[in-house]
C-alpha cells in the first residue's frame, strides 16, 4: 500500500490561529509509506508533530528509519528539522537528500547553519541520531523494496526538485514549489532589447520544459502540486516568485491524466473558509469534464494510492 499523510502544508511561513484550524497552518511535512518503509518530504514545521506521532507509534516498535527528501532549502521547508525528536535517540537511521543551489555549499552545512549556537541552542554535531546527506540532481533511485524515485528539476528561484514515487504500480508525484516555465525574454519587437533568436528559443526552451513536467506527472494516482494563489493574484504580481495557481495546478493534472490532484502550499494569508470555498469552485468547475478529483491538503489528511 502506498499513502501520503499531510503534516504540513503552508507555505511561506506558519500560520496558527483561529483561521487555520482546519487545514492547518504549519509548513511543509509529507510522511509517505510504502507498506512499513518511511518517507518524509521537507522539514517544515509540520515535521514537529510529525516526530511525536513516531516516537510515541513507531519507536515502540524498534528505531526510526527513514529517507528524507527536502524539494529545497528555502526556511519555510527546513525550519521545523531541530525539533524533529528522532535526531536526538542514538538509534535513529535518517537518509536526508536534496538539492543545493551553491555548490560550495553541502547540504549538510545548510542544515548545520540553522542550528547555529546564535539561533539554537543545540547544534548539528551534537545530534545522537545517524544521519547522512545526499545532495542530487535529476535521478532516479532504488530506496529498496520495490520502491523507487525520480526526480525533476522544478521552476522556483533556487533550485527545486519534484519526486515521483512509484510502489507495486501506484505512485504519489510532488510538484512545489513551482510555476509553469516561461520565456524570460521580451517577445515585443518594439522592445529596446528585443532579439528575435533569443525570443523564439526562450519560447521553445519553455513550451519543452512544461512538456517534461507533463510527462512526469504523466498518469500519477496522487498528485500533490503547488497552488499558492488564484490566476487573478498570479498575474497581479506574483509572476516570477516561483509558484502556481489553482488553474495551472487543475490544467496539469487534466493533462497529464492525474487521478488525484491535493492542491498544497497554502498561501499563509487564506483562511479555511476561503480554502473550503475554493476546493468546492474548482471541483464545480471541472465536474463532468474530466474524471479528475480534487481536494485541498490539510493536516491530519491520509490518501492511498
Amino acid at each position: 500500500m502506498l499513502t501520503v499523510r499531510f503534516w504540513g502544508d503552508r507555505g511561506s511561513i506558519p500560520c496558527p490561529g483561529p483561521l487555520t484550524v482546519r487545514y492547518g497552518g504549519n509548513t511543509s511535512c509529507l510522511e509517505i509509506r510504502a507498506d512499513e518503509k518511511l518517507i518524509i518530504i521537507d522539514l517544515g514545521t509540520g515535521i514537529r508533530p510529525l516526530g511525536d506521532h513516531l516516537m510515541k507509534n513507531d519507536f515502540t516498535k524498534g528505531p526510526i528509519d527513514a529517507d528524507i527528501f527536502i524539494t529545497h532549502t528555502h526556511w519555510d521547508h527546513i525550519m521545523g528539522f531541530p525539533m524533529f525528536s528522532p535526531i536526538f535517540i542514538p538509534s535513529t537511521k535518517l537518509r536526508i537528500r536534496g538539492p543545493v543551489s551553491y555548490e560550495g555549499e553541502s547540504l549538510k552545512s545548510i542544515m548545520s547553519a540553522q542550528m547555529d549556537y546564535r539561533y539554537w541552542p543545540v547544534r548539528l554535531s551534537e545530534l545522537s541520531a545517524r544521519i547522512q546527506y545526499d545532495q542530487i540532481k535529476e535521478t532516479t533511485l532504488d530506496l529498496g523494496g520495490g520502491l523507487w524515485v525520480t526526480t525533476k528539476y522544478l521552476n522556483h528561484p533556487i533550485l527545486c526538485l519534484g519526486y515521483r514515487f512509484e510502489y507495486r504500480g501506484k505512485s504519489i508525484v510532488t510538484a512545489y514549489d513551482t510555476e509553469p516555465f516561461r520565456n524570460v525574454f521580451p517577445t515585443d519587437p518594439n522592445d529596446p532589447s528585443y532579439d528575435e533568436g533569443a525570443a523564439r528559443e526562450g519560447e521553445e526552451a519553455a513550451r519543452e520544459e512544461n512538456e517534461k513536467l507533463l510527462r512526469f506527472f504523466l498518469g500519477a494516482d496522487i498528485l500533490i502540486h503547488d497552488a499558492q494563489y488564484t490566476q487573478e493574484e498570479y498575474l497581479s504580481g506574483k509572476t516570477g516568485w516561483g509558484h502556481s495557481s489553482y488553474e495551472q495546478a487543475v490544467n496539469a493534472a487534466h493533462k497529464a491524466h492525474v487521478k488525484k490532484l491535493i492542491l498544497h502550499h497554502h498561501d499563509p494569508n487564506r483562511t479555511d473558509d476561503q480554502l473550503s470555498a475554493l476546493q468546492e469552485k474548482y471541483r464545480r468547475l471541472i465536474a463532468g469534464k474530466t474524471p479528475l478529483k480534487i481536494m485541498m491538503a490539510s493536516e491530519g489528511l491520509v490518501v492511498e494510492a
